[in-house]
């Protein structure tokens, strides 16, 4: 983030990826709520040394930039975190008074949170909210689905693949996104480009599950099931009545899709 570019954040802090924060010789108690936050959605800037007053946000500046960073830097290394995470830290000065900035990337680890899994945030606007107990459940359920997802078979082969499924997807992405269609690829080279097959000819789980042939997706996922929920409300929580339905069973994710659009 360019200096111009904090100052126009500064002048319009509605940004999902941005939280200002007023600091001194102390880092904020809240802070940490902003680290988690970021760490769980899609990442974002903490700027220290902004005050708010409403919607009106003034450079106040810090006055020990060397301890502040020091600090900060210290609690993500501690055990304060239920995982080790890092930082980009980078210094401005404005006004003749001093920012530090520290932008948080999103983990590959969810869900983050600080002491407890009850102190576990999302970025919700331009706002940390407290994840729901509905919410931090489902990290952990997608953290173990996603950790699975990227892994490769062992001893297994593109012939795995359902062609038609694949192709059926390459005119899909061509008609939709012809940038990532690839085109001058053939399917085997087109899987390995997107990660779904790897140099050894070993395809992964996401790519068995997304195009594979229904025998060997019900050999190496026998639970493979979809189903479809409906959630009249905001979110899990606060829903007083859900739909949920499985869908008909077919070979792959594919073409559970193509039946059910």
């Amino acid at each position: 983030m360019t200096k111009e570019e904090l100052k126009e954040r500064i002048a319009d802090l509605e940004w999902e990826d941005f939280e200002a924060k007023t600091a001194k010789s102390e880092l904020p108690k809240d802070i940490w709520e902003s680290v988690s936050s970021f760490s769980n959605c899609y990442g974002g800037w903490i700027v220290l040394g902004v005050k708010q007053e409403g919607k009106t946000f003034s450079i106040q500046g810090v006055d020990n930039i060397e301890k502040l960073e020091q600090d900060f830097f210290s609690t993500l290394r501690s055990q304060k975190f239920n995982a080790q995470l890092i930082a980009q830290p980078k210094r401005y000065i404005i006004d003749d008074k001093k920012l530090l900035a520290f932008y948080i990337p999103a983990s590959k680890i969810k869900p983050i949170y600080y002491n407890v899994p009850s102190n576990t945030y999302i970025r919700m606007g331009s706002g940390d909210q407290r994840a729901t107990e509905a919410e931090i459940n489902a990290m952990f359920r997608d953290q173990s689905f996603g950790i699975k997802t990227e892994q490769f078979i062992p001893m297994s082969n593109f012939d795995m693949v359902n062609s038609a499924s694949l192709q059926s997807y390459r005119s899909y992405v061509k008609a939709y996104n012809p940038d990532r269609a690839y085109p001058e690829l053939d399917d085997a080279s087109f899987c390995n480009k997107i990660k779904f097959l790897n140099d050894n000819g070993e395809i992964s789980y996401s790519c068995l599950l997304m195009f594979g042939k229904g025998e060997y997706v019900q050999q190496f996922v026998p639970t493979f099931a979809l189903s479809y929920l409906e959630i009249p409300g905001i979110d899990v929580a606060s829903a007083k009545q859900r739909y949920t339905y499985k869908l008909p069973e077919q070979d792959n994710i594919w073409e559970s899709y193509l039946v059910n659009p």
